[in-house]
């Protein structure tokens, strides 16, 4: 599995993939800054966006306690 990350510290943005991202993937909003990408074929989450990504971890930098389903889908609308 291929997994990819990227901070960007101007946007402050925090982009977290299965894969390269694809045009065909849809974006659902999950939650305050939180953006999830879901493939439209199979349903499930290929990534994520964290918005803001500073303001959540008030701390210095220091893992962020997250658990990723591989088998957890989203309903994507048609």
């Amino acid at each position: 599995m291929n997994m990819q990350y990227f901070y960007d510290k101007e946007a402050d943005v925090f982009y977290f993939s299965q894969g390269k991202p694809s045009p065909a993937d849809e974006t659902v909003e999950a939650g305050d800054d939180v953006l999830l990408r879901v493939s439209k074929r199979t349903k499930k989450v290929r990534g994520f966006t964290l918005l803001n990504a500073s303001r959540h971890n008030k701390k210095s930098w220091a893992p962020v306690p997250f658990t990723l389903t591989p088998t957890a889908s989203v309903k994507v609308r048609a």
